[in-house]
């Protein structure tokens, strides 16, 4: 093989419309339409599972550390400068989604992820080498694992793009779906904050609170869950860059790491920094299992809002909205268990579910973020409160009789309670009827404008 890897062994002839790449497997036929080499072909021929490829997202964060680290490896004097400016040109076109079909690896495939490094390598090399003014295959001038994967390994590149991509997700695109939801809520919340309306519990009329009072119970659980997905960022920034094969850092400069987080931090103004540890950064992945865990957190608090929504928005409205979210929340939930299944699996050095992590992950976030984002526009926003019907429903209510207790008793007022319900009138016509109470008293002790107030 020569320094370019490309094999000296006899190689076939080609197919019309096809060129020859090489590997350590020997020679295999590649479409001249694409830009991937021989790795990438022999993954999609041997795991053509599903349809489901590695997310667009997790191909950008990629792209954007194979850019750091070509930086870094010219600085460091270990490429020279016209290769590394050409691999960085070649990885901002990946970034900004000009060969979006040059990836199109299945998510099912090599559990370290070393498939979707390799097809990275493939691309950003044939590019980098028609930058150069050389050809792709075996005529380019740049070697894919020598120069475009200098000084690293999938087993700690991989983990880095899953932390990169993981991050930028969530503080782009997930936060400020949340924040925006929780706006909308809280400034409902205000704007009911008069209205008082009865409660209801385990399916039944409750005693009485205000509807902004509800809505600010829905505020608070969005708070907690932002709380936790802030927290769980913390270790999602730390990076697995600069361990290599198993954590010891083999065949890289002692500041590589330090200096692709800095420059990850740079690129994307992200507090990226490198992992303490490199063995615990590829043998495990609590950080992801932690951050998802915040994002289930959030879903349970968005599928409960979610399943308000008929008592929220009376009459023959299909509350489609709900449904929608409460899917997506279910979702999160079966990725969850995903997660924790893959986190906790592999042997000694490596954890060998990274791909599974990262698709159910960057899942978890696109979903939760565009749910939100819908939920809020179509629905949340437009929120109107039924101030008759409130009134009618509470009225009727026989819950009412909670503010008789203290002054006849739990047994009579719960005696008038039944009689009401038995009759069908209303709680201050049995309430009368009884003789316990008189019109007067009734009127002075059943005010449900003072029974929301809170302790």
């Amino acid at each position: 093989m020569n320094r370019n890897g490309n094999t000296t062994q006899q190689l076939i002839e080609p197919s019309e419309g096809n060129r020859i790449e090489t590997d350590s497997f020997g020679p295999i036929e590649v479409s001249e339409a694409h830009l991937w080499g021989a790795q990438t072909q022999r993954s999609l021929q041997h795991f053509a599972i599903s349809t489901e490829q590695m997310p667009r997202e997790f191909i950008r964060a990629l792209a954007l550390v194979k850019r750091a680290c070509a930086g870094v490896n010219a600085e460091l004097g270990k490429l020279d400068l016209r290769t590394a400016q050409a691999i960085i040109e070649a990885a901002d076109e990946v970034i900004a989604e000009r060969y979006p079909d040059e990836f199109p690896l299945a998510v099912w495939q090599t559990g370290s992820g070393t498939q979707t490094n390799m097809n990275m390598n493939e691309v950003l090399v044939n590019r980098a080498s028609v930058l150069l003014g050389a050809g792709v295959g075996l005529a380019r001038g740049v070697h894919p694992n020598d120069q475009v994967n200098m000084g690293q390994s999938s087993n700690d590149i991989f983990p880095t793009a899953m932390h990169v991509a993981a991050a930028a997700q969530t503080v782009q695109y997930l936060l400020p779906a949340l924040i925006a939801l929780r706006t909308t809520l809280q400034t409902k919340a205000e704007s009911f904050a008069d209205i008082v309306k009865i409660g209801r519990t385990h399916l039944q009329d409750a005693t009485p609170l205000t509807l902004g009072q509800e809505f600010s119970g829905y505020v608070a659980q969005l708070d907690l869950a932002r709380r936790a997905v802030d927290a769980a960022l913390g270790p999602v920034y730390a990076l697995a860059v600069g361990g290599t094969a198993v954590g010891t850092g083999l065949n890289t400069h002692a500041s590589f790491g330090v200096r692709v987080a800095t420059e990850l931090a740079r690129q994307t103004g992200l507090p990226f920094t490198s992992a303490e540890n490199k063995f615990a950064a590829l043998a495990g992945h609590e950080a992801l299992v932690f951050l998802h865990g915040a994002l289930k957190t959030l879903a349970t608090a968005l599928m409960k809002i979610a399943n308000e929504g008929s008592s929220i928005m009376p009459g023959k409205v299909n509350p489609t909205q709900c449904e929608a979210l409460t899917m997506v929340c279910a979702q999160v939930f079966g990725n969850d268990v995903a997660i924790n299944i893959g986190g906790a699996s592999g042997n000694f050095e490596l954890n060998v579910f990274k791909p599974l992590i990262a698709h159910n992950v960057l899942q978890s976030l696109r979903l939760l973020a565009d749910a939100m984002n819908s939920f809020d526009h179509h629905l949340a926003r437009g929120i109107e409160a039924d101030r008759a019907r409130i009134t009618e429903l509470m009225q009727r209510s026989l819950m009412l009789v909670t503010a008789l207790a203290p002054h006849i008793g739990y047994d009579q007022a719960a005696a008038i309670a039944k009689s009401a319900h038995h009759s069908g009138s209303t709680l201050r016509e049995a309430a009368l009827a009884s003789g316990l109470v008189s019109a007067e008293d009734y009127d002075r002790w059943v005010r449900p404008q003072d029974m929301v107030r809170t302790s």
